[in-house]
């Protein structure tokens, strides 16, 4: 099967939205002020893009998806597990035996498995930035690809301001900034390398295996004091004065859809 690229629209992005965070009238604080600046998160974009991705008979591989499919749309993701004929989910850390979303779990790194060319969709999310060998971990996506499949890559942008402060600091330090920022906890912290972080790094190594982009998005990443309402507003103002001046948002997440031939 040979998934055919729809970049999210209007549309989509809507019916994601509805689904994850319920009927205008019973919004949250948070959903409820996104939708007053027209602003969708990143990773609404990838849950619509991949939701466009994944139609019946298609068989696809998640990479690094630990314990959760997708973390922030439970719904979605039951919906997509049933919808495709094999889940596989790849990844060394313990939390993928919680995952009850994947058909199959293996416990290895992307580098360490053999795909042989069974699989429509490779998904990475979030994972990108935690790859120490890029050249291997492209490698092992094009081989679990059939031909015609595609491999979506959810990261961060190495370039961003968060990236750049968090990547100097001790593991301790960014346990407790995550934890305060986003309430996350330490086992869901992981060392970063940021060697396949930005769009032409991406594309020289997908082209060393042959594979071509088909697509790619820059979605900004306005989430960064998402617990704290009038900070979080402050940075939906701040993206819409870039927005009337033509400047990009400083921090933002790259999605890129790469082509097996």
């Amino acid at each position: 099967m040979r998934p055919v690229v729809h970049l999210p629209d209007t549309r989509t992005l809507q019916q994601v939205f509805t689904l994850k965070y319920g009927p205008p009238d019973r919004l949250g604080q948070g959903p409820r002020l996104r939708r007053r600046y027209d602003y969708h998160t990143p990773d609404d974009w990838y849950e619509a893009a991949v939701a466009a991705l994944v139609v019946p008979g298609l068989r696809w591989l998640d990479v690094g998806c630990g314990r959760e499919l997708l973390p922030n749309n439970q719904a979605l993701a039951k919906i997509l597990a049933g919808r495709c004929s094999r889940l596989v989910g790849v990844d060394p850390d313990p939390t993928l035996l919680e995952n009850p979303y994947v058909h199959d779990r293996v416990a290895a790194t992307i580098d360490d498995y053999d795909g042989q060319h069974a699989f429509d969709l490779v998904t990475l999310r979030m994972v990108a930035e935690h790859i120490a060998d890029p050249e291997r971990c492209v490698q092992a996506v094009q081989r679990a690809l059939a031909p015609g499949g595609l491999a979506l890559i959810y990261t961060v942008f190495a370039g961003s301001p968060m990236p750049l402060l968090t990547r100097f600091c001790p593991m301790p330090v960014r346990h407790r900034v995550k934890s305060f920022l986003w309430g996350t906890s330490p086992k869901d912290t992981f060392p970063t390398c940021f060697r396949m972080n930005t769009r032409g790094r991406l594309q020289r190594l997908f082209a060393g295996v042959g594979m071509t982009e088909a697509a790619f998005l820059r979605l900004d990443d306005c989430r960064t004091f998402s617990r704290f309402p009038w900070a979080n507003e402050l940075e939906l103002r701040g993206r819409a004065l870039c927005r009337v001046f033509g400047l990009p948002y400083p921090e933002h997440n790259l999605l890129g859809y790469y082509r097996r031939p």
